[in-house]
């Protein structure tokens, strides 16, 4: 018989329609088709924030980067890089920079993604060829974009062998300090972390509900109207449930989210991005 809803408060990883069902927590969840194990690995996705200190597989590290460079690159143009941080000192200054995360101390790696633009500029200079193109904001949005698909295929090909790993967006908070500490060179940005690891199974992680289907799925033309409004509302009442399961502070998703956009107070530093990124050569015209 398939779950419902109401079903959840202890399930895990199982038949087709149990994950979409955890992932939504709604009655009206869809159906899969065509479930396989990929499928299952993407709809499991949980960030987890609690890591046995045991280290990576050997080769873990060179597989997320081959899973990595196999991701989708604008015209080819391949503007990212990594940087792998595994001393204990470094990461922990990292923390700090990042907001004083306890999982980047835990994780045995703690990866910062890079949309580098550097590597462009200094191989079009050994060439004594123009590089006028990577000035504009149009390359930084191509960068960021190239970055995070890399970052997500690393994050689906660490998940299907049973590691886990959590986002770290507070890597820009400070980036200008977190530039010095990785001795980044003018037109690379950090544009987040990725702390990894063995998933600690005396702490695990749950997948956390979204926002239902009604609410972002838009066919043909944008339409924002009573019914996209009423899944939002909904969600709060979803989300309030995985909170308690949790042992979370309750609070509605419209207020959390509103807390997080009401104005540069709310954005931890980063209101000043446009500042940051000039002083690190970046001239986005």
């Amino acid at each position: 018989m398939a779950q419902t809803a109401s079903d959840l408060s202890s399930a895990g990883p199982g038949p087709a329609d149990a994950l979409p069902l955890q992932r939504y927590r709604r009655d009206d969840t869809p159906s899969p088709e065509g479930w396989n194990q990929t499928l299952e690995v993407l709809v499991a996705h949980r960030s987890v924030r609690a890591f046995r200190p045991d280290p990576l597989p050997e080769g873990a590290l060179e597989t997320l980067v081959t899973a990595a460079q196999s991701a989708a690159s604008s015209s080819n143009l391949q503007v990212w890089s990594l940087v792998a941080v595994e001393d204990p000192e470094r990461k922990a200054r990292l923390a700090a920079l990042a907001g004083n995360q306890r999982h980047i101390l835990e994780a045995p790696v703690f990866l910062v993604w890079l949309i580098d633009l550097h590597r462009l500029w200094a191989l079009a200079g050994l060439r004594q060829a123009p590089s006028g193109a990577l000035d504009y904001l149009e390359t930084f949005l191509l960068g960021a974009v190239d970055t995070s698909l890399a970052a997500q295929n690393a994050v689906v090909a660490l998940e299907s062998q049973g590691l886990g790993a959590v986002y770290i967006g507070g890597i820009r908070n400070k980036p200008r300090e977190v530039a010095a500490e990785l001795g980044l060179p003018p037109r690379v940005f950090p544009l987040l972390g990725l702390a990894l690891g063995w998933p600690d199974a005396a702490r695990p992680a749950a997948v956390k509900p979204r926002l239902p289907q009604a609410s972002v799925l838009h066919r043909e033309r944008y339409n924002w109207g009573e019914a996209q409004t009423q899944a939002a509302w909904d969600y709060n009442e979803v989300l309030r449930s995985f909170q308690r399961e949790q042992a979370m502070p309750e609070i509605d998703w419209t207020e959390q989210a509103g807390n997080r956009t009401r104005g540069p107070e709310s954005m931890a530093g980063r209101h000043e991005l446009r500042q940051v990124l000039a002083d690190l050569g970046f001239e986005l015209k």
